[in-house]
């Protein structure tokens, strides 16, 4: 029969404009799209044979091959699959968007108590990816079942293509891409390699490579080469899989040679339906120090088909330390499989995959917590993100929680719930300093009055507890308090006494006179209930801006919103005492204004802060240290 010359019954033209330049942002997706089409294939075979043993044809091993002829500038996917007719081929080629498979489902579904198999194409464009790289594409094709009545189909992409009856000896499909000048990499053997190895390593069934050289002139075919692993791991039960696999697939998935701390592996069965399989790793490594990396630990699979290891909105970003696949049976993609839909199962994976994980930290937690202290020390700054991120889950991220403590040794870690749980009876808040390191917080004057009164205070010193913890307003119904801001209710026990009431009112004059010194370079001076052995300390408002903050705004040349201090003194120091009867005999004594200098420099330095002029400090430093030398030498 002569070959017939039709047109695509759609508007071939712009929709393969679209397919070609738009719909994939990768041309070497078009390997992934054959490939997937042709185990679509043998599966439908596969399932046909069930009940029809013909269609197997004396031919039972399933296969995939790719032929690449460098010479002949041609690359060919072979498949022993269902394979078409002639009527299958214009329904399901000549028709862009037809899909053979999605049509193949629903006359599946309507059949009672049939289980169709599980299929990866769903959308009839994939096929026409090949024009990407190929300026004309042939396939041959022959339905199982139906001996040597094949079918050639030959376009170039044009609108229009070549259709005749041709005898084929073996079932299934053979697509020949007779590859543009500018894509000849993809019949290079290592890009083959590398393409099948990215999207198509899981497909299950085995996809080889023949490469075809040149020997004295005369083409020389190589034996194909398998090219997946087809080990699916996470598709099989948990029960059957030996440590050793996890591990092995750990270092695939995670390009880290430690074994993983910690190994997920669930499946979720009934109205949604997937598996996954994540690792919490011991370590960050090199690439979670790097941002574009650190957002591909999670790579997503459709039905063994690699999608994309880059899904925003399968995995938060405060659980970004994760590795491993997640394999959806059902999840609908866009026609190219690149884009997910916004849709309701990827957000029940999404909820499911971070319940797994919590849950999986709180167990830790109680039962292995060294273990777990050990994952907070690499991942707690990040996995503390969630504060902020997950309103949904704030309370299960609240318990996971661990921080320093004033009166705990250094280095030890605390829960929140063993910090309530060793709270006196009249302490009815939960205190807490942020700092750079646990040393600057507990040398801090701010805790003194604390210390006296035996309340502990919780240490943050991460940079991201700056912007978190004030999400963290309050726990188990008490509040949060930071003990360097604002004002604080102190407990039972740290509330001056009487003679410290006393001293606190004859002050008021001395700190009149401070604040006029120091003008508009401090909010206020104030008597301080924090203190009981320093002399001052700087406090400033709880809106006030974070040291991190600051930090941040200048790094990017931006104006830092002033945020002034409150200047607090312990009216019973010896230096406030001795300043106050400078006071009394001349309240314009100029000893006092430098003092109040020295005061507020002494401040800033506690709290971490830098000397506004650190010459004028030193100058002052120097020549009180000179009056000092000199009174010594007298006596």
């Amino acid at each position: 029969m002569s070959a017939q010359h039709k047109k695509f019954k759609t508007e071939v033209r712009q929709l393969l404009d679209l397919v070609v330049h738009s719909l994939y942002s990768n041309r070497e997706i078009f390997l992934r799209e054959l490939i997937s089409n042709a185990s679509d294939a043998i599966d439908r075979a596969r399932f046909e044979s069930l009940s029809n043993a013909a269609v197997l044809e004396n031919d039972p091993e399933w296969d995939i091959l790719i032929t690449a002829d460098p010479k002949a500038k041609t690359l060919t996917l072979t498949d022993n699959g269902v394979g078409m007719s002639q009527k299958e081929v214009e329904e399901n080629i000549g028709t862009i968007a037809s899909s053979g498979t999605k049509k193949f489902l629903t006359e599946l579904k309507a059949k009672d108590g049939t289980v169709p198999p599980e299929l990866i194409g769903q959308f009839g464009v994939g096929f026409y990816s090949a024009f990407m790289v190929a300026d004309k594409v042939t396939l041959e094709t022959r339905r199982a079942g139906e001996p040597g009545a094949g079918v050639r189909w030959e376009s170039t992409g044009s609108g229009e293509y070549d259709i005749e009856t041709v005898v084929k000896e073996r079932r299934g499909t053979s697509i020949t891409l007779h590859l543009k000048d500018d894509a000849g990499e993809f019949l290079e053997e290592w890009m083959i390699r590398k393409v099948v190895k990215k999207y198509s390593d899981f497909v299950e069934h085995p996809v080889r490579l023949r490469m075809i050289a040149e020997k004295d002139g005369k083409p020389e075919e190589k034996a194909p080469e398998l090219l997946n692993s087809r080990k699916a791991i996470w598709q099989r039960p948990r029960a059957e899989i030996k440590e050793e696999e996890y591990q092995e697939f750990y270092r695939h998935v995670s390009h880290d040679f430690q074994e993983p701390l910690e190994t997920l592996h669930w499946s979720v069965e009934g109205q949604t339906e997937f598996r996954a399989l994540l690792y919490l790793p011991k370590t960050g490594g090199m690439d979670f120090l790097m941002p574009d990396q650190s957002k591909r630990g999670v790579h997503l699979y459709v039905k063994r088909v690699f999608i994309t290891d880059n899904c925003e909105e399968l995995r938060p970003s405060y659980l970004r330390f994760l590795r491993g696949v997640v394999d959806s049976a059902d999840l609908p993609l866009n026609v190219s499989r690149e884009i997910l839909q916004e849709n309701r199962l990827l957000r029940v994976i999404r909820a499911n995959l971070v319940k797994k994980v919590l849950d999986t930290l709180s167990e830790m937690k109680e039962k292995r917590r060294e273990a777990y202290e050990g994952f907070w020390k690499e991942f707690g700054a990040v996995l503390k993100e969630g504060l902020h991120q997950d309103p949904t889950n704030l309370e299960k991220l609240e318990d996971l929680v661990l921080c320093e403590t004033a009166g705990g040794k250094p280095g030890a870690l605390a829960s929140l719930a063993e910090y309530v749980k060793l709270m006196p009876e009249s302490q009815k808040e939960i205190y807490y300093a942020l700092g750079e390191n646990r040393q600057a917080l507990a040398n801090s004057p701010h805790l003194e009055a604390f210390r006296k009164a035996g309340c502990d205070v919780l240490f943050f010193t991460d940079p991201i507890d700056e912007w978190v913890i004030r999400d963290l307003s309050s726990y188990q119904s008490k509040t949060l308090r930071d003990i360097t801001r604002g004002q604080v209710d102190l407990p039972a026990g740290a509330e001056p006494a009487a003679e410290e009431a006393k001293a606190a009112e004859e002050a008021k004059p001395l700190l009149v006179t401070l604040k006029e010194a120091l003008g508009d370079r401090v909010r206020d001076v104030t008597v301080s209930k924090r203190l009981t052995e320093s002399a001052c300390c700087l406090v400033f408002e709880e809106s006030a801006m974070g040291r991190q903050q600051e930090r941040i705004y200048k790094a990017m040349n931006r104006a830092v919103p002033e945020s002034k201090g409150a200047l607090e003194l312990n009216p019973g120091h010896p230096l406030i005492r001795r300043m106050e009867a400078i006071h009394q005999a001349d309240a314009k004594h100029p000893k006092l204004a430098e003092y109040a200098e020295l005061l507020l420099d002494q401040a800033l330095l506690t709290a971490g802060l830098p000397v506004t002029d650190l010459l004028a400090f030193t100058r002052r430093v120097s020549q009180l240290m000179a009056e000092e030398a000199e009174g010594v030498g007298k006596a």
